[in-house]
Order: structure tokens, then sequence, then C-alpha cells
């Protein structure tokens, strides 16, 4: 007998982050400042040698070309050398939308 194993399927649609994009993040004493590949409503991958272990929380500035979007989030996956996805846990109205909009043109291009 085969066992199905559930599709993963995400929340947010991901858009390949522009080229120059980058994230300013903090965690505990940490700080950094970090090239992104993707990001969605739901979260980013950041590249960084060094993240920070699974289930670390960070606060995040996304530097948008409609204004900062500023978050919470907890890292869900580490690439070694590579980087770190991150789910956003909080975010205001405002700054979702901020972000809504930027997603919404990168779709459009």
């Amino acid at each position: 007998m085969v066992e199905a194993t559930p599709k993963k399927t995400r929340r947010h649609p991901r858009v390949k982050s522009p080229r120059g994009l980058f994230v300013a993040w903090e965690t505990g004493s940490k700080r950094s400042v970090s090239r992104l590949e993707t990001l969605s409503l739901g979260g980013v991958f950041i590249h960084t040698p060094e993240p920070p272990p699974i289930g670390s929380t960070l606060n995040i500035l996304l530097d948008m070309q409609n204004g900062d979007v500023r978050a919470r989030a907890i890292v869900r996956r580490v690439a070694p050398s590579k980087g770190m996805g991150i789910e956003f846990i909080s975010m205001t109205p405002e700054d979702r939308a901020r972000l809504n909009k930027q997603l919404q043109q990168l779709m459009r291009t």
C-alpha cells in the first residue's frame, strides 16, 4: 500500500526579488544587512552566510519603493552557508499594505 503524502502548498505566491533589494535584520545582539532572493506576503528568503538557528525570532526592515516595511519574523528554514527562509509573524496593516503593493508591482513586470 502506498500512502499519499500531502502536497506542500504556499499560502502566498513567491516573487523573485529585484536586483539590489536588501533587508536589515536583527536577532538578539546580531545585526546584519543581507540580500533578498524571494519575497511574499508570508515571508522572505534572505542570503546570509551564517543564518541564525531555526526558531529564532527576527526584527526586519525592508526598504521598498513604496516605503519601509517593518515586521517580526521567525526562521523556518536554514540552508547552511546560503541563507534562511523566514515567516512573518507580526506586521502592522500599513506595512502589510506597502508590501502587498510592492508585490503586485513586481508580479506585473
